[in-house]
């Protein structure tokens, strides 16, 4: 997900009557095909469904529309330390690069909404959790899946078949790929969405060295929305359908692995993993329906959580609690250190016996984002730990997190009232 859902797209999907598209020409009438790969196909749709798979589309292993904007979007560093997103690059913008033998891909998607709503104030320490991290983690399910599909068409068809399924851990430009199989189209939030189904989905692919019948790819149907664009707490969006991941709360929460940039943390808001702000505003999820998978289905206590017993939890309590879950990818540092810069956000001062227990944790991580949290909070008490904490604090960055913390509450004091 991407993982945490983000990444480049310039929005520009051939129309399904354009023959200018260098990637996707229309394909010859169905009934001058042969009659086995229409057939072929329509099973393989059939046995998709089946699975649970909620959308399914067909392509050619082809060059992706917008693999020219990935590179650029790349150079333009807006991966921020999404390193692998580097490493990969080739194999991303050329599916033939990463498997030679392909001649089709199967996309998929499958529907992971659950409609349970944000809570209306964040003054009770209820912290934000992305909708698909409520439950199991998606990629063991969808690859089980992928892989019966594969199973299933093996069965069908008389001659050996090669495949290989990938889900969003895999290098490849799922929405991309997606798009071109007719899927939907991607939106000026980056999502991939569906015209009729809203873009609460799980992607993923599976390539095959049989030639089969193609889905045309879907126009750009955002028209002059841009209600996701004005919605982002961080301007995160560039422009439309281009995001700078390195102000995405999805990215600050979930893949930066270090120290969130201070300017970023007030803007952040009560999110400890992911946002859903930009998909929750998007008309074509006004009618969006809950997924059926039972997986996808709230874990007790991570529906809006209640974010001081998380401040606390041991590195044992972390992976009993996570095991399983998407959530276990942020690993316990990174979770806390989100944890105590949304306490930090909502400012109820019940929080500052949790947040002074966190000035005592193994990782500076959470020591320092603590600290940024009770130099928010500001009340005497934090003043007085965060100062007699400064004389023991052995990390040089923590120290600096203390100091600024300790400036930040002193000048809030100053400007109250009496």
């Amino acid at each position: 997900m991407t993982s945490v859902p983000f990444g480049p797209a310039d929005g520009r999907y051939a129309s399904p009557h354009s023959r200018r598209s260098p990637v996707f020409r229309a394909n010859p009438m169905k009934s001058t095909l042969p009659r086995k790969r229409v057939s072929l196909s329509a099973r393989i749709k059939e046995e998709a469904q089946r699975l649970g798979f909620d959308l399914v589309g067909i392509s050619p292993a082809r060059l992706p529309p917008h693999e020219e904007s990935f590179a650029a979007w790349l150079r333009q560093g807006f991966a921020g330390e999404l390193g692998y997103m580097e490493r990969t690059a080739e194999l991303r913008r050329d599916p033939r690069a990463l498997v030679p033998w392909a001649v089709s891909i199967v996309s998929v998607g499958m529907n992971y909404y659950t409609p349970h709503p944000r809570p209306e104030t964040t003054k009770n320490e209820k912290g934000w959790i992305s909708r698909y991290a409520w439950g199991d983690d998606y990629h063991g399910l969808i690859k089980q899946r992928l892989e019966a599909l594969l199973e299933a068409i093996r069965a069908m068809y008389d001659d050996p078949i090669e495949g290989r399924g990938f889900v969003d851990s895999g290098p490849v430009l799922e929405r991309d790929l997606a798009g071109v199989a007719g899927l939907g189209w991607i939106g000026k939030n980056t999502h991939l969405i569906s015209p009729k189904k809203g873009s609460w989905f799980f992607l993923g692919e599976l390539f095959l060295s049989v030639e089969l019948d193609y889905d045309r790819p879907m126009r750009d149907r955002c028209g002059k929305c841009d209600l996701c664009l004005k919605a982002c707490p961080t301007s995160a969006f560039v422009g439309p359908y281009i995001l700078d991941a390195r102000r995405c709360i999805s990215y600050l929460t979930i893949e930066l692995k270090g120290w969130m940039p201070r300017h970023l943390r007030p803007l952040v808001g009560n999110h400890i993993f992911g946002c859903d702000i930009c998909q929750e505003v998007c008309p074509y999820n006004v009618k969006a329906r809950p997924s059926p998978e039972t997986a996808y289905a709230p874990r007790t206590g991570l529906y809006a959580p209640d974010l001081i017993p998380l401040l606390v939890l041991t590195e044992q309590a972390f992976r009993a609690r996570f095991r399983g879950s998407p959530i276990f990818r942020a690993k316990r540092r990174g979770f806390l250190r989100n944890v105590a810069v949304a306490l930090g956000n909502i400012g109820n001062a019940e929080a500052v016996p949790a947040l002074i227990h966190a000035l005592d944790d193994n990782e500076p991580l959470v020591r320092g984002h603590a600290a940024w949290a009770l130099g928010r909070i500001g009340t005497a008490e934090a003043v007085d730990v965060l100062s007699r904490r400064l004389g023991s604090e052995k990390d040089a960055h923590v120290s600096s997190e203390i100091e600024e913390a300790m400036r930040e509450a002193e000048k809030s004091c100053s400007m109250m009232p009496g």
